[in-house]
């Protein structure tokens, strides 16, 4: 994601070098001059335009007659054409409803709007800039710029990830299941693929192995093409890095195996450092050997954190967020926040979060409940629901409190698992931001935080259950126009389809008597078509439905 903002921000840079300065403008043709009147006057000249164009052709076109030929056409129609008429229109309507509802459910947007966007604005010039002040225009390529390096992120790894070797095998040898889903297991091959391969892997045998070891899906394989590599270069970083994560089956073998990547890692990367300035490839290779120290650095804390050296790891997260300050979206915040909680240093965890909860950066459950958490630990060991509601909140718990509102607000599905309203699964390696995939990581590694803070639990189930709604979904998506749209253009057909079927004579009527009345031209041997005239509209409804009346009559005379 780093490397995704620096291209766009040199791709920003680039195009504003490019532009023109606002006082060096060239002067403007006449091509866009015209272009600028005709967008000024709108759409109402090119209206005038096309009424006066038709006024001119009504004669070589024969407008009249045309128009006098389709009115003896609509009159001459049976019912069941539009029996037939209505009921395509339903049918292909409540195709396009069904594959629209399928495409949001799946897509989250609208396909036919998306269309609109994408490839039909461009034709009708919807992209084209209108002629505007200089300044206007740099506001607005400003503005998109920032949109841009702003992106939301719905799906985050998981920065508390278990070892697939040493902790997610051990639940398969149990019972036999597989804890993580395919799904899961692809983006995290994605993640491989982008933290840990660059352009440059075919200038080294051991690197381009390794690149088709993470594009494996088979476990075994994956392995057996990470040996390949450190046969080919016993320095090969990465081959160390997918044996610790997926072949070591204990923490300790998982953490002997990064210690040789780390050495392997640290020599790689002084050696790119030193060559970064000749090339973009090597610029590209660079970024990959820090990804890549940097994970191996992070997996090594977190593998003190499993053994018990909590210290040790909590140092090697403070020196991994000084060194590689940019690298914030690896979330060592996070860890660096459940091992200080595990310390009991609280005062360190607010500083962290001093830091780190800022509105300029994502949110997460993480930071939110261990700020909750905070402020309830000063008043959770004497908190009492009859107390508070005779003699009323004081200030801290009225901190407390509105901490807690705000991190159920973030996510409000922590609470059940945190209550142990719900089982605790194992946590996936991905995780969606404010969904129950978040609240069960968080519930998993930090439950212990809050049972050992005596009454917090009790505060955050009076606070959630006397606030919150039982079920909360977050969020709602609105469903586009489009939806609404096709619906009731299928519903509206589908009924007047019926009511054609079930009464053909009487919707005939309707559908003659909404033809327009001209009067056709006819020679002295034609015949002269009669409209049918409003006025006599309902005394000729009323003469179909008698003599339908009668018609049923007669047959049930006969049938008896």
């Amino acid at each position: 994601m780093a490397d995704v903002d620096g291209l766009g921000e040199a791709a920003s840079a680039a195009a504003s070098s490019s532009a023109p300065a606002p006082g060096l403008s060239s002067p403007l043709g006449w091509k866009e001059r015209l272009r600028a009147g005709l967008a000024g006057t709108g759409a109402s000249l090119w209206f005038v335009v096309g009424l006066g164009l038709l006024y001119a052709l009504r004669v070589p076109l024969r407008l009249c007659e045309n128009l006098a030929a389709v009115t003896v056409f609509l009159n001459s129609l049976t019912p069941k054409f539009y029996v037939a008429l209505t009921g395509t229109s339903s049918l292909i309507s409540g195709l396009i409803f069904i594959f629209e509802w399928w495409y949001f459910h799946k897509h989250g947007t609208s396909f036919i709007e998306q269309v609109s966007v994408n490839h039909l604005r461009p034709l009708m010039g919807g992209t084209e800039s209108s002629i505007s002040e200089p300044s206007s225009s740099s506001n607005d390529r400003e503005s998109e710029t920032s949109r841009q390096n702003v992106s939301e992120c719905k799906v985050w790894r998981n920065p508390l990830n278990l070892f697939r070797g040493a902790e997610y095998r051990r639940y398969t040898w149990v019972t036999g299941k597989e804890p993580l889903t395919y799904y899961d297991m692809n983006l995290s091959a994605q993640d491989h693929q982008t933290f840990f391969t660059c352009d440059t892997d075919f200038l080294r045998p051991s690197d381009t192995v390794m690149q088709k070891a993470w594009r494996e899906r088979n476990p075994p394989a994956r392995i057996k093409a990470a040996y390949q590599a450190l046969e080919l270069n016993n320095d090969c970083a990465t081959a160390y890095v997918l044996l610790a994560e997926e072949e070591a089956t204990t923490i300790v073998d998982a953490e002997r195996l990064f210690k040789q990547a780390l050495k392997a890692g640290e020599t790689i990367y002084k050696r790119s450092q030193q060559c970064q300035h000749q090339s973009p490839q090597h610029e590209a290779q660079l970024r990959r050997d820090t990804n890549v120290l940097v994970y191996i650095k992070r997996r090594l804390a977190m593998c003190a954190r499993k053994l018990g050296r909590i210290r040790e790891a909590v140092k090697i997260m403070r020196d991994l967020m000084k060194e590689f300050p940019p690298l914030t979206m690896l979330n060592i915040h996070e860890n660096l926040l459940e091992s200080l909680l595990e310390l009991q240093a609280y005062a360190d965890v607010q500083a962290v979060l001093a830091k780190y909860d800022d509105i300029s950066l994502p949110k997460s459950a993480a930071i939110c409940y261990t700020a909750a958490l905070l402020k309830t630990r000063t008043v959770s060991d004497k908190f009492s629901p009859e107390t508070a509601s005779r003699r009323g909140l004081s200030t801290a718990e009225i901190n407390a409190v509105e901490a807690i509102h705000r991190a159920v607000e973030f996510n409000p599905h922590v609470p059940k698992y945190l209550l142990e309203m719900k089982s605790l699964i194992l946590p996936p390696e991905h995780i969606l931001k404010r969904g129950d995939s978040e609240a069960i990581a968080y519930a998993f590694f930090h439950l212990q935080h809050w049972k050992r803070i005596e009454g917090a639990l009790n505060l955050l189930q009076c606070t959630w259950e006397g606030t919150f709604h039982h079920v909360s979904v977050y969020p709602k998506k609105e469903l586009p126009f489009f939806i609404h749209f096709t619906a009731g253009l299928c519903s509206s057909t589908a009924v007047i389809a019926l009511l054609t079927h079930q009464f053909p004579e009487i919707m005939g009527i309707f559908a003659k008597a909404e033809a327009p009345e001209i009067q056709p031209r006819t020679s002295h041997m034609g015949s002269r078509t009669q409209p049918l005239e409003p006025r006599l509209l309902p005394q000729k409804i009323s003469e179909v439905v008698l003599r339908s009346k009668h018609q049923k009559l007669f047959l049930q005379t006969i049938h008896i």
